[in-house]
């Protein structure tokens, strides 16, 4: 999209017409020129037609309000909210978020272009503007077995149906796909992949995922004309990225990168960095919020805030090209959000206004969800489904590192008898089939955080089967089977303690309006709490949800069992 024209504005623009709304006093933010500048700026059909002394059907005045355009998530997956898009809607457009730029992988691994087109559909029912990036990798790999595999032809009969270009000019602002999402397989890029290279031939706005690539895999990768990148978890990783011509995508949710990412961003670099969450559950949103979370986050890390509200707006609706959006200027949409700046390092935004109108009658309305039929075939499971082979000897072990997403591929020595081993906090984790193949993966996992119990997800990235891990195996039958029973969910057992949040859409989210979600899951977490070691790990169910991501470096467990990421093959649990 290289511009809208808007012949129909002129006479407002012009001042020869009278405009729906005018604001008046406003301090707005210019992301152009990181300057503010108190004026008035006129509004008609959701569009701002200029600063200056304009007359309104309405008017309202600011008083002086600070005011920045609507903040733009760069990547995120809905999904991991546990919500269905239009109550996502409703919790982030408190945030100030008025765009999201979303990846439906989650469900298009569960239900492939069925889902997908359903994220379409009930994203149409927020007033927040959710534009889609198909999803490039499913599977994630050759090797995983999910619900759905997505090739070529599929994602183009996708593109051709819901492209941002082909809907018209009104259409494209509201909704659709615009790029092709995280390219994962970065073998299938660098080695030439005739399929992989058929995607990359769909879309011009191709997002990456290249977590540690460096040198000449990396000028390979990036040679590809793949833009953007949000797994680097240091300085040097983006760093290099940067220089090679990426857009950096600083992400603060479960990987805490931002920390280490945001002294990356200068006035000259900028234009080149996105803020993104990627995954946050519902509670996480509702107490922390979204992407006023990470301008919070990057303030108090060291950064200007201007810059901060630069790279959260326009930043992102340049790269992908959402010329309508990311500034208050002539021309573009009147979604801004007024905040309170008293203080900085605690940037709350106020209240949040899309395409001119209060979004507080929007956001505080529940919308009623269609039903996805989704598949979720899981045998009963029992205790010596998930024993483990009686041996001793050098194992494979999946080391938690706190505050990421990858692990360490541990080399220890185990007697199988002895597990689970409190003293070295070494505990079983299972992973269950929920596709019909009855396959059961049986590993071992360090530093989960968990003193006794079990706990199981249904929430499993990306082929989304169950996984579940526990202090003892009479537990951990109970936490799966409780998944079972409610086709989907996250669940908490201990001893004759049960705990239990359903996940009945796609066995990813929740029917339910959020605030109902959130006040189960924070009940959940009340009965986590009590078998958690304190200060081990900062959630024990998100890093169990990440442990079958078998694109994310070191080792990973599927239904298959163990996987290397970085030899990119199954081993064994034992040497």
């Amino acid at each position: 999209m290289v511009g809208y024209l808007r012949k129909e504005l002129l006479g407002a623009a012009l001042g020869d017409e009278p405009c729906d709304i005018v604001f008046r006093n406003a301090n707005v933010f210019n992301p152009f020129s990181c300057t503010w500048e108190l004026c008035d700026f006129g509004v008609k059909d959701g569009i701002v037609v200029g600063k200056g002394d304009y007359k309104g059907e309405e008017e309202t005045d600011l008083g002086g309000a600070k005011v920045i355009p609507g903040l733009i998530e760069a990547h995120v997956h809905i999904e991991s909210s546990l919500l269905t898009p239009a109550e996502y809607g409703r919790v982030i457009l408190k945030c100030g978020v008025t765009t999201v730029i979303a990846d439906p992988h989650e469900i298009a691994n569960v239900c492939g272009k069925k889902g997908i087109e359903y994220m379409i559909s009930e994203a149409e029912k927020t007033a927040a503007d959710i534009f889609f990036m198909l999803p490039s990798c499913v599977p994630a790999t050759a090797f995983d077995k999910a619900g759905a595999v997505l090739n070529a032809d599929d994602l183009k009969e996708l593109y051709d149906s819901y492209n941002v270009a082909d809907r018209g000019e009104k259409s494209s602002s509201r909704g659709g796909i615009i790029g092709l999402g995280e390219m994962m397989n970065y073998p299938g890029v660098i080695g030439g992949d005739e399929e992989v290279f058929r995607k990359l031939a769909l879309c011009d706005i191709r997002d990456g995922h290249c977590p540690h690539l460096s040198g000449k895999v990396l000028n390979a990768y990036v040679m590809q004309g793949i833009g953007s990148d949000h797994e680097s978890t240091s300085y040097e990783e983006g760093y290099e990225k940067l220089n090679s011509g990426m857009h950096i995508l600083i992400r603060d949710s479960t990987a805490e990168d931002g920390s280490g990412l945001i002294s990356l961003v200068n006035p000259y670099t900028a234009s080149r960095c996105m803020f993104a969450t990627d995954d946050r559950h519902v509670d996480f949103l509702c107490s922390d919020g979204s992407i006023d979370d990470c301008i919070r986050n990057a303030i108090a890390r060291g950064l200007a805030p201007d810059l901060a509200y630069r790279i959260a707006t326009l930043s992102a609706a340049e790269y992908f090209g959402l010329h309508d959006r990311g500034a208050l200027v002539a021309g573009r949409l009147a979604d801004f959000c007024i905040i309170d700046e008293s203080s900085p390092e605690k940037f709350r935004v106020v209240k949040t206004y899309k395409r001119g109108i209060d979004t507080a009658k929007f956001a505080d309305t529940p919308v009623k969800p269609a039903v996805l039929d989704s598949v979720f075939d899981m045998p009963e499971i029992s205790v010596s489904d998930i024993a483990l082979p009686k041996r001793n000897g050098t194992a494979h072990v999946i080391g938690i590192v706190k505050g990421q997403i990858i692990t360490e591929n541990l080399r220890m020595n185990i007697d199988s008898a002895q597990i689970p081993d409190m003293r070295e906090g070494i505990i079983k984790c299972v992973v269950c089939g929920r596709y019909g193949t009855g396959k059961i993966g049986v590993g071992l996992v360090k530093g989960l955080g968990l003193a006794k119990g079990a706990i199981a997800v249904s929430v499993s990235h990306d082929s989304h089967n169950v996984i579940a891990a526990g202090c003892s195996d009479e537990e951990i039958v109970r936490a799966l089977n409780l998944i079972r029973e409610n086709r989907g969910g996250i669940s908490c057992v201990c001893g004759d303690d049960e705990c239990v949040l359903p996940l009945s859409c796609g066995a990813l989210m929740s029917y339910d309006p959020y605030e109902k979600v959130n006040e189960q899951l924070c009940g959940l977490y009340e009965a986590l709490i009590k078998i958690c070691v304190p200060d081990i790990t900062d959630s024990p169910i998100i890093h169990l949800s990440f442990l079958a991501l078998t694109v994310i470096p070191s080792l990973k467990i599927t239904e298959r069992g163990l996987f290397d990421v970085e030899a990119f093959s199954d081993i064994n649990l034992f040497e």
